[in-house]
């Protein structure tokens, strides 16, 4: 996943609008790695707050260690899921902005990364749950994740006989509904987003230098 760059701090502002203070934070996110989330900002109601967060969800409980495959939550499996299920309770809920995601295709018989993006260029709003660890101050979150079976697009993505998963985008006039909870029990909030609305170009890591 591609954190949005500071130069797109003010299409953030106006795409989320909400006010996006600068964060030295690393270009892609990877799991373990910072990022910036949208969550509502429960010390003044009706704000938005964007906050650097680890990304994969660290329970109040949970050993760093435990946390390494808490990065992506199934929205099928979330409510119940110990790692996911206190934040899902208290609404814990926030929004990824990202320019881009990646996901590997295996068309050639070895996996190459892929970059998706929206075709409009606009920045990916990713449905999110986080968690706050006040021991650490560590605020986390994970990605949701829903069924991709079918899909026009992602359906070319990870090896052939998984199953198809795609992250959980928002369009704009579900930011604040999924940000306070209101619109988490509509089945529609659920839905595969629209491959025609989607861009993917294969996009390989660089080969790593020999020591």
């Amino acid at each position: 996943m591609s954190a949005l760059p500071p130069s797109r701090s003010v299409q953030i502002e106006q795409h989320f609008a909400v006010r996006s203070p600068q964060f030295n934070l690393p270009p892609e996110a990877w799991p373990g790695y910072m990022a910036p989330i949208i969550r509502a900002w429960h010390e003044v109601p009706g704000e938005l707050q964007v906050a650097p967060a680890c990304f994969r969800m660290v329970p109040h409980w949970a050993d760093m260690k435990l946390a390494r495959q808490t990065y992506n939550a199934r929205t099928e499996t979330v409510a119940q899921k110990p790692s996911f299920r206190n934040a899902w309770k208290r609404k814990q809920f926030c929004i990824i902005p990202a320019d881009n995601f990646f996901e590997p295709c295996y068309e050639t018989g070895k996996p190459v990364r892929w970059r998706i993006e929206r075709a409009d260029g606009m920045p990916a709003a990713i449905a999110g749950i986080w968690e706050f660890r006040p021991q650490d101050l560590l605020l986390s979150f994970s990605m949701l994740t829903i069924n991709a079976d079918g899909h026009p697009l992602m359906q070319r993505f990870h090896k052939p006989d998984d199953e198809k998963r795609m992250v959980m985008i928002l369009d704009p006039d579900q930011y604040h509904g999924w940000l306070d909870g209101s619109l988490v029990t509509e089945e529609d909030l659920f839905q595969q987003y629209a491959a025609e609305r989607l861009v993917a170009v294969a996009d390989p890591l660089p080969p790593r230098l020999k020591k």
